[in-house]
């Protein structure tokens, strides 16, 4: 199989491009993609991968805040990671996180994203570790633990995976 991986911001992408990409996470989301999800996923750098067929696997990174040792830092957090149904486990995942993990090295403190259970193996084999500590967003009413979130959080790079990760707030799903 011939895969291109092309790289590019959000504003660069076309309304077909973008269309195609919300098609590819609605269905690797089996319908639980919302519209918040998708525009989490915007606004950062994109990898698409590309077949014979046509879009065959995405990744955003985009950047958040997060208080980490009790710094304010610039991550890059991992969205939308997806492949199409009919190319899983041909390693199409680990080509776009290889992408969005050089991204992550060259202008971030560190990468962070939330996985599912079914994603959590592809970055737990790429050296992403689970964060041990707890997870919280400095919301409107003020710091929220995110105790759903503890034990789905994955990093990557030199930081150290415990104590507590405060994240800036967004809608919908904070993480």
């Amino acid at each position: 199989m011939a895969l291109t991986l092309r790289t590019t911001h959000t504003a660069d992408l076309t309304p077909a491009e973008l269309r195609s990409i919300r098609g590819l996470l609605d269905d690797a989301f089996d319908g639980d993609f919302s519209d918040d999800d998708w525009d989490h996923t915007l606004g950062g750098l994109h990898v698409l991968a590309h077949d014979e067929r046509g879009l065959a696997g995405h990744g955003a990174v985009v950047m958040r805040r997060v208080r980490y040792r009790g710094r304010w830092v610039r991550v890059g957090y991992v969205e939308g990671v997806a492949v199409r149904r009919d190319v899983r486990r041909a390693g199409i995942g680990g080509r776009v996180i290889a992408v969005l993990e050089r991204v992550i090295a060259r202008a971030y403190a560190f990468g962070a994203l939330s996985a599912t259970d079914d994603g959590a193996r592809l970055y737990e084999t790429r050296g992403w570790r689970l964060w041990g500590g707890r997870i919280c967003a400095l919301g409107p009413e003020g710091l929220v633990r995110l105790r759903e979130e503890e034990g789905a959080v994955y990093v990557w790079s030199a930081v150290e995976a415990d104590g507590e990760l405060v994240f800036d707030w967004r809608d919908g799903d904070v993480l």
